[in-house]
């Protein structure tokens, strides 16, 4: 397959990342804070439906993923759907792309540091949020080797924990199999808002895209390690969600401030709770790690087109990572997490990752079988899923999302004129 070669010009990261590094960031991007929280407002909307919720929203991931992984097998740079959308859309789809990227997930890693202090010392939840920010920022600044080591021990703790309270649920006396029935107060417009909800927790695998310049065979490697980590991802989800459900009903799962742990007292171990807590706080600072990593990786595409400064696209000599990125995204991510509280004020990024994946889904429609496209239908199911469920959120949120990618329009319209003004 043939594929676009990787910028010149500037320092290039390196390629050390294998399948199974692969895959270990796709988990611990996707396998994070989310799945601690993500099931009670999706039972909410859904009702008996969040089941249902669940499989529309793997499948929408799923055809996703699989444009993504064609996509990013073409382009093996950093900058994800930014980098596909310029390529085969042109260059304000793929800005709008990164725009809706950056911002949305500055604002997640503010919001996810302070989930990370309230679990650890809620007293003192920006403080702690901070000191998140700086050590994670210093990972990522030491290589993608450190990195990579640090996911590996954060995907294990959480999906141990993620196993102990499934297999205390399942063989508990509370749980009653009656409880999963998917038809009793389900409606689609429920079923939409719910799998809208669950999609965000599964859209970590981008992460592998857009770490595509860091993959040593992109071609070979990227398009079995995405539909893996989905895979696995989903296989925890389900059964976390089936648990979940069989001790509490989708009515007690709704109510729940924090669901496992609620489940875990329901099923007659409260000694469980504390760990819940414990893994949740693990399960923040690994998707706190993934989310500065794809913001950095993407301002670096940026910045190597002058979207952004390009004094952002520099590499760092040893360490080949883009360290002034890093930095510059740590600082602000540190700024916000000591000053504000974000974690009510984004829903923005469910909005804008769906926007994302539907730009991806687009450039992958133009794929020529040459260029390995998936079937036709993967990506037009993508595309459509993804602007469904985008406008099946919560009006606020739609509401957030459209103006951020606005804002994000014209900031690119002032640009060019402000480029093409004759001088």
């Amino acid at each position: 397959m043939a594929s676009t070669p990787t910028p010149t010009g500037q320092g290039l990261l390196e390629r050390r990342l294998g399948l199974a590094d692969a895959v270990v960031i796709g988990l611990g991007s996707m396998i994070g804070a989310g799945v601690f929280a993500a099931f009670a407002p999706a039972a909410r909307a859904a009702g008996s439906g969040l089941l249902l919720g669940l499989a529309l929203a793997a499948v929408v991931a799923y055809c996703n993923a699989t444009s993504s992984a064609r996509l990013a097998a073409r382009y093996p740079a950093s900058g994800g759907t930014y980098v596909y959308g310029r390529e085969r859309l042109g260059d304000f789809w793929g800005y709008l792309a990164g725009w809706g990227f950056v911002v949305g997930k500055t604002a997640s890693c503010a919001a996810m540091a302070l989930t990370v202090g309230s679990y650890l010392w809620p007293e003192h939840a920006h403080a702690v949020a901070v000191a998140a920010v700086v050590a994670l920022t210093a990972v990522n600044y030491a290589g993608m080797h450190k990195t990579v080591w640090l996911t590996r021990g954060i995907v294990a703790v959480v999906v141990a924990v993620l196993a102990a309270v499934a297999v205390a649920c399942l063989t508990s006396g509370a749980a009653d199999a009656t409880r999963l029935d998917v038809t009793s107060d389900a409606t689609v417009t429920g079923v939409l808002e719910a799998a809208g909800l669950l999609f965000f927790a599964f859209a970590g695998y981008a992460r592998i895209a857009t770490l595509g310049e860091e993959v040593r065979d992109p071609a070979r490697i990227i398009p079995r390690a995405i539909p893996l980590a989905l895979g696995l991802t989903l296989v925890v989800y389900a059964a976390v969600a089936v648990a979940a459900l069989t001790v509490l009903g989708s009515t007690g799962l709704g109510r729940a401030t924090a669901p496992l742990a609620e489940a875990a007292r329901a099923a007659g171990l409260p000694a469980l709770a504390p760990l819940v807590g414990a893994g949740a706080a693990v399960a923040a600072t690994g998707s706190l790690l993934a989310l500065i990593l794809g913001v950095s990786r993407t301002t670096l595409a940026m910045a190597r087109d002058r979207h952004l400064p390009h004094v952002l696209a520099a590499v760092h000599p040893r360490f080949k990572v883009p360290h002034r990125a890093e930095l510059v995204i740590g600082a602000i991510v540190a700024i916000l997490a000591a000053t504000a509280d974000l974690r009510g004020a984004i829903g923005f990024s469910s909005f804008g990752v769906l926007v994302y994946y539907a730009i991806a889904n687009a450039g992958a429609w133009t794929l020529t079988r040459a260029e390995g496209r998936p079937a036709r239908l993967i990506p037009a199911v993508g595309l459509a899923g993804c602007l469904v469920l985008a406008f099946a959120l919560p009006l606020s949120s739609v509401i957030a999302g459209a103006t951020v990618l606005a804002a994000g329009a014209a900031v690119y319209g002032l640009r060019r004129v402000i480029i093409t003004r004759p001088t």
